[in-house]
Parts: structure tokens; sequence; C-alpha cells
């Protein structure tokens, strides 16, 4: 398969690996990306798995929380930051968070079919064509999610709309005090980008396909070493990785002698509560879309022979 110099760019900006260690992966994996990808990473060449550089799309994130019991976040597209701060184009994503917290719908397909709140003569989808009329822009409801408990949900907003969370938590007390730290470990979610709220979700899929990774870091960097030396690097880095990826294993970024567990552990005891972090939906705005390859940077790194 021919590597084409926009490969070899989305890969570069995925991963942050040089050029022609992109295209070396590239050429080695017959031009598959996530195979591209996994070369890379198994070489350390590969700074990360993802990068901001796939964030493309402009719109906001938005959420609405009802008698901290139910919640819903969305998010929705528009072509431009300058739409993305037009206040009718935001009183609309308001309307479809409102929306979205009273709907039954199971995915977006049935979210977009329901009768739309401030007119059921029309659908939800009918509204956002309408205001794609109105706004002059293309727009795209593109995810949604709700979130009902017995416990306590909150709420984070970040950046204007660029970032929205919620946070389930199962708890006995609900008061000013608990919601605050809820909403602090929103902001953790918000900033820190965990994957999971434990180690205890975390499959053994994951974990197998991490210690391949990091086996083949490791090896690569310290050849000389014994298997069993290896092996201790491996869980060590491992375990680094867990409290990176996990909410509770990490540090709370607002005390540092803390981990975001020990906090809420705090907070909890300080309130005579019982406090489990149950779960957290994070939305950013464009989040794992693609950008567009630049035309003329491609052009030029064809020039350069890549």
């Amino acid at each position: 398969m021919a590597i084409t110099a926009g490969m070899v760019k989305e890969l570069r900006e995925i991963t942050g690996a040089g050029m022609m260690d992109c295209k070396k992966a590239l050429t080695e994996t017959n031009g598959d990306i996530d195979a591209a990808i996994e070369y890379l990473r198994k070489n350390g060449q590969a700074k990360a798995e993802k990068k901001a550089g796939r964030i493309a799309a402009e719109g906001i994130v938005r959420t609405v929380v009802k008698d901290d019991k139910v919640a819903s976040i969305v998010e929705v597209n528009s072509e431009t930051d300058f739409v993305a701060k037009n206040a009718d184009f935001q009183a609309f994503v308001e309307a479809v968070a409102a929306q979205a917290a009273e709907t039954d719908a199971a995915d977006l397909d049935a979210f977009l079919a329901e009768a739309w709140a401030a007119d059921t003569s029309k659908t939800v989808k009918d509204a956002l064509v309408e205001k794609i009329a109105v706004i002059g822009e293309n727009l795209n409801i593109r995810r949604f999610e709700k979130v009902t408990t017995d416990g306590c949900v909150v709420s984070y907003i970040h950046g204007g709309g660029r970032i929205g969370v919620l946070i389930e938590a199962d708890t006995d007390v609900v008061n000013d005090e608990i919601k605050t730290c809820l909403k602090n470990v929103a902001m953790q979610v918000a900033a820190m980008y965990p994957k999971y709220v434990s180690r205890a979700e975390v499959s053994q899929e994951y974990m197998d396909h991490e210690k391949e990774i990091l086996l083949a870091q490791a090896k690569k960097e310290n050849p000389e070493k014994p298997e069993n030396i290896i092996e201790k690097m491996i869980i060590g880095r491992l375990n680094k990785e867990l409290k990176e990826i996990c909410l509770l294993d990490q540090t709370y970024v607002q005390d540092s002698d803390l981990t975001v567990a020990k906090y809420v552990d705090k907070v909890a005891k300080e309130n005579q509560a019982n406090v489990t972090v149950k779960r957290f939906v994070r939305f950013e705005t464009g989040e794992g879309l693609e950008k567009k390859v630049d035309d003329f940077a491609a052009e030029v790194a064809a020039q350069a022979g890549m």
C-alpha cells in the first residue's frame, strides 16, 4: 500500500512521533493506522495513544441536574467557534440538555426521533434542522447521556463548555459539603482525563495488552537485563500507568498529599457519611473526531520526499 504524506501527518498528530518514524511504522504495517500506533508504542516512539490534535469540531457541552438525582450531558457541534459562542446556539444546546434529562431514549436515533419538548408537533431532529436554517451553519447533536441515581449526581462544565463532566456517587448523606466534594472530583476528571473509576473496572484484556507493550519497551531499552528484572520493571510501570488512568488512584490535584480516594473518604468521615464514587461521564467537544489534513502541509511534506 502506498504511504501518503497525509497518512504520515495523521499518525504524527496522534502519536507525537517523528515523521520518519511514522513513515517507517506505516510501511511496516502496510498503512494500518491502528497497527502503526501499536508499532510505535512498542518501540517507545509514541508519546501518547491519542493527542488533542485529533479534536477538530467546534461546539459546546452542556449539562442539566435535577434534584441531585437525575442529570444529563450533551454535546452539540458547530462548524465554527464563532457559532459556538452564539447566544441562540447556546440556548438551543441548553434546551437539548433539558430534553435529555427527561428522555427515555436508549440511543441517539431514538432521541432525535422523539417529540421536541418546546413544540411537540416537531421531533428533536426537526428542531435541529430548523436551527441549522436559522444559524446558517451545519450543526450536529453528536451524543447525550442520562444518569439516574438513588445517591447523588453533580455536574461540572469547564472552559465555557469545552469539557463537561457528570459524577454519580452512592451516598447516604447529600449536603453542600458532599456535593462540593463530588464537584471537586468532577473537576479532577475534567483536568486529568481518567479512563476508569477504579482498578476493579480495568479488564484483564487491557492489562495483558499493556503488559505486552511495556515488555517490548523494556526489552528494547534494557537488552542486557535478565527476565526477572524486566518483569519487576513491567510491574512498576504498569502500576504507575494504573495510577494515572484510574480516578481514585490519581493524586488529588488540589492536595498532592492525598489520592482522590483518600480525599473522598476524608470528606465522608467529616460528614459521617458513606460515599462511593460510582461512575463518571466526560464529554470533550470534538473528542475523537479527526482533523482534516492540511493540504498545504501535505504538499510540502510530499515535496520533501515523504
